[in-house]
């Protein structure tokens, strides 16, 4: 007798058997909590836009100054220290650092509110003589929010397009519940990794508009993987008697459930790459705003699929009336305790070897059973010719 695999192997085989789809309204109510938190966050907290959505001064202080590497904190209160002493109240951004890890072109870059010619001279007078660097090092560039608002437009355009497309080609490909339910999980998808961004404060680039664009593929590809096995299983679903639509629907989740972990971790490991070794570890501060929401919109995008798209389009199909009969319809036949196909096979067995009873009445057109006599002979018959009272002489 073969061994019976643990947890892993039944979950790679598709026998897990989670019942993802009868705790779909834990999976809602989660979803729906969610997307309140984001949206308050929205509200009460904004985002930390960066300074192409803005507008501002940015200040490039190189990483090295007279022979010792200037850290992080030391620039950005240098900077805002001197910014403060020009304009007052005025606040600064992080300071953020760009360039090649080790490299001699490796400086920081801090944002700063708008100011003049002559002030952002002043500022970097000051940065030079706090922090002991080069004043040929030392830059300024003024960026405008116009820049930012087009990039802003342009993402919005087509994101709508996008919208439209999908929907089109899921309608085609499978139907409209299938579309609302995908599509809903994208904006899931894109609520929730915005309400990220609002809750910890990430800053907001264009290179992180783009990065809300890309996770619009890959959640749609897991989605669609989902649906094409929920189709596969529930063909023809409503000619027997067996297996509910959400059942069904359950099984094809439990089937695909290793492909989509397995098709995460794929995507997420190059996307950590990205983002832990390539803006951590080597210092390209670029990178960072694009690898951050790819790793955390294609992380949400992963469990959307499953624990709402999926669930979604159960509760949809199960508002049809054709579905909801059919599931009333496998409900009973549970309750009476008689799997299906059993009534039919008694049935004709019964017709085919019951006996026939004594006394009981012909069916309708039947021929009347002959006699037999004690003899076995056929009734009338006495052993001689017919006509003949004895032997023949």
């Amino acid at each position: 007798m073969a061994k019976t695999g643990g947890f892993a192997y039944r979950l790679y085989r598709g026998e897990a058997n989670l019942n993802i789809i009868g705790r779909r309204k834990t999976w809602f109510l989660t979803a729906a909590l969610l997307t309140l938190v984001a949206i308050g966050s929205f509200i009460f907290r904004g985002f930390e836009l960066g300074i192409e959505f803005e507008g501002g001064t940015a200040f490039n202080v190189p990483a090295t100054a007279q022979g010792h590497e200037l850290t992080q904190t030391e620039v950005q209160d240098a900077v805002s220290k001197a910014v403060q002493s020009v304009v007052p109240g005025a606040t600064t951004g992080a300071a953020q650092k760009v360039g090649r890890n080790g490299g001699k072109d490796q400086s920081y870059t801090v944002r700063a509110p708008v100011m003049t010619t002559q002030q952002a001279a002043a500022v970097k007078a000051t940065i030079v003589s706090d922090l002991k660097v080069d004043a040929s090092h030392v830059s300024d560039s003024q960026v405008s929010a116009a820049w930012g608002g087009a990039v802003t437009r342009q993402a919005l355009i087509g994101l709508a397009v996008f919208l439209v497309l999908v929907m089109g080609y899921l309608v085609i490909r499978f139907e409209w519940r299938m579309a609302v339910a995908a599509v809903s999980s994208l904006l899931l998808d894109l609520v929730l990794t915005a309400g990220v961004y609002s809750l910890i404060g990430f800053e907001v680039t264009p290179s992180t508009v783009i990065g809300f664009l890309t996770i619009l593929g890959f959640s749609l590809y897991d989605v669609v993987v989902v649906f094409d096995k929920v189709q596969e299983n529930t063909r023809g679903i409503t000619a027997g008697s067996s297996q509910t639509y959400g059942e069904a629907t359950n099984l094809a989740v439990n089937q695909t459930l290793m492909r989509s972990i397995n098709t995460g971790l794929v995507a997420l490991l190059p996307v950590g790459g990205l983002l832990f070794i390539g803006a951590g570890l080597l210092g390209a501060g670029t990178l960072k705003d694009l690898g951050l929401v790819l790793f955390v919109g294609m992380g949400i995008g992963v469990a959307a699929s499953i624990l709402f798209a999926a669930p979604l389009l159960s509760w949809l199909k199960d508002q049809d009336p054709r579905i909801k009969a059919h599931t009333a319809r496998v409900l009973s036949r549970r309750a009476s305790g008689r799997p299906e196909g059993t009534a039919k096979r008694a049935e004709a067995t019964s017709a085919e070897n019951a006996p026939a009873l004594a006394g009981s009445s012909p069916r309708p057109g039947a021929r009347p059973a002959a006699k037999r006599t004690s003899r076995g002979g056929r009734p009338g018959a006495t052993g001689n010719r017919p006509g003949g009272g004895g032997k023949r002489r």
